[in-house]
């Protein structure tokens, strides 16, 4: 079986993001800038204002001085004339700098009568200007090429004007959960069965982490079956089953899969939940078949699913942040699997962060990962802990999902 990291590393090793598109400057939130993003303007374009008050040269600006008010320069409206000794400009911020001046002076430290506006506190040179440039400058590289655009980055792109932006395709993700005993929320259940969960809480992680999911018809166990309902795989960027992976008598998803020429990495992990999962590829799109119970599905497509549509969005896709918490209650020595232990998180009187692991670990318990979180990470042959002992902790209340 392989370690957690060396079967991540094998997942995303052969992945490469999607190809680029060019989107309105609005949709870019949340996408992966494609290519570096260069100024198309100079930021301030002149000197500006950075207040209201008086444009004046810093040699008329000693306190007490009475200066000839002989214009107004409002925003988007700049003073046409020049501005001489003894006289000064109404101005306000972002008011281009008057040809003349070279200070500021603050309204509050000023009193207006008429056209004179008299100096209460005396200026100096520069005072209160923006030079032209002071933000950035023409053809200078403001957002890199893989960077993952936020709410600030739009608004800088905005300023550099760019109505349009460069970023990577949202990847395409089938979904395709298998088993006769299972149906979609709302469908007639058969005798025994269940309803399906891990289609739509794999395509809620999907689209999370900016992908655009397609939940398929659920295929019952039969490789013909599983083999037709995965074809409609093929112009997809990515498949993700769910149920099968393992090798009881109605696991059958790598044998559907090979009706269409899959190929198969590597199979088990050496990991709780989650110890069944197949990696390959099915032609050219990448596969990840992830095991059936609820838990367990959702435990692997966070730590390999969603390093893995990262990379395909033009992310780096390396390891997921971990924190540092301490044990909220003993927890025993491990085996030789890597244990996720589904945790509660809170704060001790001295505000240091606390993970509290749930009594009952099972991967079918559902709405304990939905109340959870965080996961406490426990390598292979790790001893036991008492309370208050330090652990590694993947905080789920972070990553979107």
């Amino acid at each position: 079986m392989l370690s957690v990291e060396e079967a991540r590393s094998r997942i995303l090793a052969p992945l490469e993001p999607t190809s680029a598109e060019m989107v309105a400057l609005p949709e870019a939130f949340g996408r992966v800038a494609a290519a570096p993003i260069a100024a198309r303007r100079t930021q301030p374009p002149l000197d500006v204002s950075a207040m209201d008050g008086f444009a004046l040269r810093a040699d008329d600006g000693a306190k007490g001085a009475r200066l000839a008010v002989i214009g107004s320069a409002p925003a988007g409206h700049p003073f046409a004339g020049q501005v001489g000794p003894g006289e000064a400009v109404r101005i306000f911020t972002g008011s281009v700098i008057p040809a003349g001046t070279d200070a500021i002076l603050l309204q509050e430290d000023a009193s207006e009568e008429g056209a004179v506006v008299t100096i209460r506190e005396t200026v100096t040179a520069g005072q209160h200007i923006r030079r032209a440039g002071q933000d950035f400058r023409e053809d200078e590289t403001l957002i890199t090429a893989g960077r993952k655009l936020s709410a600030r980055d739009i608004g800088l792109a905005a300023a550099a004007n760019h109505p349009w932006i460069a970023v990577h395709r949202r990847p395409r993700v089938a979904i395709l959960a298998t088993g006769d005993e299972i149906a979609l929320p709302g469908e007639a259940l058969p005798p025994g069965g269940i309803v399906s969960s891990n289609a739509h809480a794999l395509a809620a992680l999907a689209r999370a982490a900016g992908s655009e999911p397609t939940v398929l018809p659920i295929a019952r166990d039969d490789p013909a079956a599983i083999a037709e309902a995965a074809e409609s795989a093929r112009a997809m960027d990515y498949l993700v089953t769910t149920g099968g992976a393992s090798v009881g008598e109605y696991d059958l998803v790598q044998a559907g899969l090979s009706q269409r020429g899959f190929a198969l990495d590597f199979w088990k992990i050496a990991m709780r939940p989650g110890k069944p999962l197949i990696a390959g590829h099915l032609g050219e799109v990448p596969t990840l078949g992830l095991p059936g119970n609820p838990v367990s599905a959702m435990v692997c497509a966070i730590l390999f699913l969603l390093p893995a549509l990262a990379r395909l969005s033009g992310l780096a896709g390396e390891v997921l942040p971990n924190e540092e918490a301490r044990l909220g209650a003993p927890v025993r020595a491990n085996d030789a699997r890597a244990d996720h232990l589904r945790a509660k998180l809170g704060r001790d009187a001295a505000g240091r962060l606390v993970a509290t692991p749930f009594a009952r670990q099972d991967s079918s318990l559902l709405r304990l990962l939905a109340e959870a979180d965080a996961l406490i990470l426990r390598p292979p042959h790790a001893p036991a802990l008492a309370a208050e002992a330090v652990v590694p902790v993947l905080r789920l209340d972070r990553l979107g999902i």
